[in-house]
């Protein structure tokens, strides 16, 4: 973390900036070791000591001067590698050009070619193991975290737009008489609705909750993802003429075939997600003071909890919390328990922190604000008092074997390990499943044994004019992945309805 405030490292980034935009003016010719010679931007943040205790964003964003200095690291490669990290194709080194002469709009609008959530995606996407782990900047510096800082860039520039009035709404062809709907508002909702409305087609959008945007709304928490960005992004849908519909549950309030036989829709996306959380399997779950992550962040972001002055939803009120997982989800839920009024958070994690799959920066900023991490641990009985309330975990020691089919070492239980850590909540943060009530209210729609929707390379389903995408395919993934299989759903759509 940087000590350093936003003032002066903007003032920093300046100082470096002027002599070499002056050496550009003058004609002199920029080599890639003058680029690779520019120091890598810090992201300016709040103090961890204040942070800890608000739920503003923390991450703050660069400075134009920052963004600009930033964007001029990049090598403008022709073979444009980091395209090829990206899910949704983003022109990058187009957009990127467009910040080194100052044109941040244009930026913007290079953007929104493919991506039209570029201010979600520059804060919560893992640019680290995508479009950035491609970059020639990272590898050339033999140090992948000095890579072009893309999604902090992509970033400022929706950032710039937004905040100085300059949003445009994406063309939209005329009129084509053709109907789709779209289940669920999150990031593949959301993305397959701006690609189908753009081909002059009607669309509707079905959210089962009184809000829209998904996990974007109800997952990830205020301090990494502002919700009033994600509504300004959901009402730029609407000015495309994107109708949204909420509390609509598809399955319950409409099938997907009365949709298609009764409503005359050509064609159905399904992007409801993966809301079925995954539980230890041990014994004590049904102790108070057990929670999934889902729930406990839902309660906290979708409904205000952590606003107790003006919100009416209950939230456990907790001393000491133990967090079980090592994921994004796992690292939501703890920080914002340290929100919520715990006197200490705990991670437990039965690998170590270099197998963790959440994002370093993450990770980093859990830390910073006073989370604990206790590796190479995970439970093996939840405790509890006469009165059925969580008063701690037992929890048994592990070692690290061979790695497992997805690379990572796998945990080995330390025989005669076990002891009693002292806890009063237990958040469950492993994972998701899919929701089944798609699935049982529709006959003929194929699922994998894990209860994911299948589909072929164009997200079509076992059923004709029906599609999918997202975490009901992927499993619980990133919105970018999730955003990617929303652009090939949505060509397929619009082929199909042409």
């Amino acid at each position: 973390m940087s000590s350093k405030t936003s003032e002066e490292l903007e003032i920093e980034a300046k100082a470096l900036l002027s002599p070499f935009l002056s050496r550009k003016a003058g004609g002199e010719k920029i080599t890639p070791r003058d680029r690779l010679a520019i120091p890598a931007q810090e992201m300016p943040v709040q103090d961890a000591r204040a942070r800890g205790g608000n739920v503003e964003e923390v991450a703050l964003g660069y400075g134009e001067s920052q963004a600009r200095l930033e964007a001029e690291r990049c090598l403008g490669c022709k073979n444009e590698p980091c395209v090829a990290g990206c899910p949704v194709q983003v022109p990058i080194p187009r957009f990127i050009a467009e910040i080194q002469k100052g044109d941040f709009k244009a930026a913007a609008d290079v953007i929104k070619e493919t991506n039209l959530l570029p201010a979600v995606c520059g804060r919560v996407c893992p640019q680290e193991k995508q479009c950035q782990a491609q970059c020639t900047v990272g590898k050339s510096l033999k140090d992948i975290g000095k890579a072009v800082a893309i999604g902090r860039l992509e970033r400022f520039a929706a950032d710039w737009e937004r905040t100085n009035g300059r949003v445009t709404t994406p063309a939209v062809k005329p009129p084509t008489g053709k109907k789709a709907a779209i289940i669920g508002s999150g990031p593949a909702g959301l993305t397959v609705a701006a690609d189908v409305a753009r081909e002059g087609h009607e669309v509707v959008i079905f959210e089962a909750f009184h809000k829209t945007g998904g996990v974007m709304v109800y997952g990830i928490p205020e301090f990494r993802l502002p919700k009033a960005i994600v509504q300004e992004e959901v009402d730029l849908l609407k000015k495309m003429g994107v109708k949204i519909e909420t509390n609509f549950l598809v399955g319950r309030t409409r099938t997907i075939m009365e949709l298609l036989e009764k409503d005359g829709y050509g064609a159905v996306f399904i992007g409801v997600g993966a809301g079925l959380p995954k539980f230890l399997g041990c014994p004590g779950e049904n102790y108070a003071g057990v929670f999934s992550a889902n729930e406990y962040l839902t309660r906290a972001n979708l409904m205000k909890a952590y606003d107790a002055g003006h919100s009416d939803t209950p939230m456990f009120r907790s001393r000491i919390v133990t967090v079980i997982g090592g994921g994004n989800v796992a690292m939501d839920a703890a920080r914002m328990a340290l929100r919520l009024g715990a006197e200490q958070v705990h991670v437990i994690y039965r690998r170590t922190r270099d197998e963790m799959p959440a994002r370093a920066e993450e990770v980093d900023h859990a830390a910073e604000e006073g989370v604990v991490f206790n590796f190479l641990r995970n439970p093996s009985k939840i405790l509890g008092d006469d009165k059925g309330l969580v008063t701690g975990l037992e929890l048994q020691k592990f070692e690290l074997g061979e790695p497992d089919a997805s690379g990572r070492r796998s945990p080995v239980v330390v025989p005669g390990s076990e002891y009693v850590f002292d806890c009063d909540t237990v958040i469950v943060a492993l994972g998701n499943e899919s929701n089944p009530l798609l699935t049982r209210t529709t006959a003929g729609l194929t699922v994998d044994r894990r209860g994911r929707i299948v589909v072929d390379g164009g997200q079509k389903t076992s059923l004709d004019r029906v599609y999918a995408g997202g975490d009901i395919v992927l499993g619980a993934a990133t919105v970018i992945l999730a955003m990617g299989e929303g652009r090939r759903a949505a060509a397929s759509i619009n082929e199909a309805l042409s």
